[in-house]
């Protein structure tokens, strides 16, 4: 209940706190409201640290805050190991990003930070395994797609309760527009265009105390899609406006406004070539993520007209443009860069945290095939080249991680999904939204016959992915909420499927 006041006080001061330091009697800054409404966060956990993320609320005068933070082995904060002093700029929004350094691998910590007279809540956090470690087991969950009108973001509250060891998100953290059904509550202003206006929209997102007991729980690692930015975008081109000035100042507000509110180290930091976020995370030697962007450097949606909004469905073979080998989902940058790091992996898991689902879904009953260009279906050139060299490397156990579609998808990933005979090469789970809304069941029903690859297509259900890896067996069981429109509905899991290490495609479990 008091989590829900706070976030009430804080959606009510969005964008018209009057929260300037003042001066305490005994010199530090004092505030004459909470700094630290939108509560703390950390990501990207390393073997010696991780990156420790806040931001101060408050129209506040344009300077420097000091924000002093402290990493401590106990919940109560009692035996400091690592302390220090940041600034919370005005430029980035009064947001602070410490990459602590200096602990210990494979265990956990706790955070937080002191402004003035003020103290933040006190986040937990671990470091990573050291590479060499054979870790025994990691626990993570994956998420995606929270549309804040359509429903609360009580996944969190059960994400939370499965303690687990990390927390991948999978792409539209925000979202930009207003759409949908039957809304819980409201954005409360129009779709973002600027930096000021992007960062109210963030601010808005963070306020939700499910959200922010998310973050505090553990370590994050986080892509993008499109709704960061505008629905469909596509590199530099948004579609219902055209490449230029309007769109590009609209992506750099964007970018800015992600890096503020996540918690991300200073590399990520954007510039005015854009923002890299994918990377690479390793857990000992048992598993490492490869967090992919297939936003920022995508080719042009095949055969769409640039004034349209959205990327169209296509017959496949009445769109040329379809199968050009030349266009690509990540860029041919970071598609060297991809096998590069998939071929130096020592892990015995490699799993590849990004937006889509990879698998085809013909969505043509019958003969024929119709594909739906904003997903890899869209870039099936580029798709083939990554599964063909996951198989011709020797990749060991490749695992894909998706989201964007609202709904529970199980996959087995192919060379060439028509040929029944291709063999299996990799295994894919798609988490459905946190909230978003989804096509009917019956809708995805018509196109299941014409994808025997795919084990389960479930759009009925919000929730999200929790996956346990072992040495030998990686498990994902699918969690779906009850309702969304009920703060406090009930999770159970939908179904339970296992990947064996060294045999790709999952199994029910």
């Amino acid at each position: 209940m008091l989590h829900r006041r706070r976030f009430l006080g804080t959606v009510a001061a969005l964008g018209i706190s009057q929260a300037i330091p003042l001066r305490a009697a005994d010199g530090r800054p004092g505030f004459d409201s909470y700094p630290f409404a939108l509560g703390v966060a950390s990501g990207y956990p390393r073997p010696d640290g991780m990156v420790l993320w806040t931001r101060l609320l408050g129209n506040f005068a344009p300077s420097p805050i000091p924000v002093r933070w402290e990493v401590a082995d106990d919940a109560a904060m009692r035996t400091i190991v690592a302390a220090g002093t940041a600034e919370a700029l005005p430029a980035w929004a009064h947001s602070v990003h410490v990459e602590a350094r200096g602990l210990s691998p494979g265990r956990w910590y706790w955070y937080r930070f002191l402004a003035g007279d003020a103290v933040s809540p006190v986040g937990r956090t671990r470091t990573a395994p050291v590479r060499g470690d054979a870790a025994a087991r990691l626990r993570f969950a994956f998420a995606s797609c929270q549309q804040y009108e359509q429903g609360w973001f009580n996944a969190y509250r059960h994400i939370v309760a499965d303690e687990p060891d990390l927390i991948a998100f999978l792409g539209d953290y925000i979202y930009e527009s207003s759409w949908g059904r039957d809304h819980v509550r409201k954005h409360g202003s129009p779709a973002p265009h600027s930096l000021e206006e992007y960062r109210t929209r963030y601010a808005l997102y963070k306020a939700d105390p499910d959200l922010q007991a998310g973050h505090a729980a553990c370590p994050w690692i986080a892509t993008w899609d499109d709704h960061e930015v505008v629905n469909d975008y596509a590199g530099e081109h948004q579609g219902s406006e055209a490449a230029g000035r309007s769109f590009a100042a609209r992506r750099t507000a964007a970018y800015r406004a992600y890096y503020e509110h996540m918690p991300l180290p200073a590399a990520m930091r954007p510039g005015s070539g854009g923002m890299r976020i994918y990377t690479q995370l390793d857990w000992g030697d048992l598993a490492s993520f490869f967090v992919l962007d297939d936003r920022q450097y995508r080719a042009f949606q095949a055969c769409r007209q640039p004034a349209t909004r959205s990327a169209p469905v296509v017959e496949a073979g009445a769109c040329a443009e379809l199968d050009d080998p030349a266009r690509s989902m990540l860029g041919a940058e970071q598609e060297t860069w991809l096998a590069a790091a998939l071929g130096s992996s020592r892990a015995r898991w490699n799993l590849l945290a990004q937006q889509t689902p990879m698998a085809q879904f013909d969505q043509r009953p019958g003969p024929g095939r119709r594909a739906w260009t904003d997903g890899w279906d869209g870039y099936p050139a580029a798709r083939k080249r990554l599964l063909q060299y996951l198989q011709s490397s020797g990749t060991r156990n490749p695992v894909v991680l998706g989201g964007d579609v609202h709904a529970f998808n199980v996959n087995d990933l192919k060379t060439d999904f028509d040929d029944p005979r291709s063999p299996v090469v990799a295994s894919e789970f798609v988490g459905s939204s946190v909230t978003s809304q989804a096509w009917a069941q019956e809708k995805l029903n018509e196109f299941l016959p014409d994808n025997p690859h795919m084990k389960l297509v479930d759009s009925r259900f919000r929730g999200y992915v929790r996956v346990d890896v072992a040495p030998g067996l990686l498990r994902a069981d699918l969690r779906a909420m009850e309702t969304v429109t009920r703060p406090e509905a009930a999770c159970s899991t939908l179904a339970s499927f296992a990947v064996e290490d060294g045999k790709a495609g999952p199994q029910r479990a």
